[in-house]
């Protein structure tokens, strides 16, 4: 199962534990962590659904292409990690 991982930062705004879910896309797996945890999704995503401006989300590593939609592909071994981009000088 992949596992799903926020930053220390997000979490310190609400319940944002390590989850090992279910899911062969992104949108699968933040939708199985958002079911446990239903606050986490607006820090996550807009009001359409779309990965937030400012939030950035890695499979293995590397940022997914898909914000809109999030049907970047995940393995059963993947780890996902969601964190707050930050901006400014």
């Amino acid at each position: 199962m992949p596992t799903v991982q926020f930053t220390a930062n997000l979490a310190s705004q609400t319940a944002a534990p390590i989850c090992k879910v279910e899911g062969t896309t992104v949108c699968e797996a933040l939708h199985a962590v958002f079911t446990r945890h239903p606050t986490l999704r607006s820090y996550v995503l807009d009001d359409q659904g779309a990965v937030r401006q400012h939030v950035v989300v890695f499979v293995d590593g590397t940022a997914i292409t898909d914000r809109q939609k999030q049907a970047d592909a995940v393995r059963p071994d993947s780890e996902i990690f969601v964190m707050q981009a930050l901006s400014g000088g």
